[in-house]
């Protein structure tokens, strides 16, 4: 399974970014999907993620700013992130698991910058 994630860029502060991970191999159907960051000089962190039955779980800085979906047709999960913080920049990697039983993500994408100034 490969995972490209696209969508990060330089924003302000208050702006909106929709990033994407597009999946290819695998069973995107059965897999769990899930958003993580990495701020610099910080551990890796997690953000969000959507099992294979479209339910949802946020982690509490998300504050309702974020929402994960997915669309299996695309094998695409998406996380829309509205009213950016200057701490939200990180790197933001998408990750899936290898099956529905799976409790751990096996599967990394190379990651997306998020950059918001001030």
């Amino acid at each position: 399974v490969q995972l490209q994630a696209s969508g990060g860029g330089l924003v302000q502060a208050g702006d909106s970014l929709r990033l994407s991970c597009v999946a290819s191999g695998g069973n995107f159907t059965t897999s769990h999907m899930g958003w993580f960051r990495q701020a610099p000089g910080k551990e890796r962190e997690f953000v969000a993620r959507v099992l294979w039955n479209g339910s949802t779980k946020y982690a509490d800085f998300v504050e309702g700013r974020f929402t994960i979906s997915r669309d299996n047709a695309k094998k695409t999960v998406y996380l829309q992130m509205i009213s950016l913080k200057p701490e939200d920049t990180a790197v933001y990697y998408c990750a899936a698991t290898a099956s529905v039983v799976s409790t751990k993500y096996d599967y990394w994408g190379q990651g997306t910058l998020v950059t918001v100034s001030s």
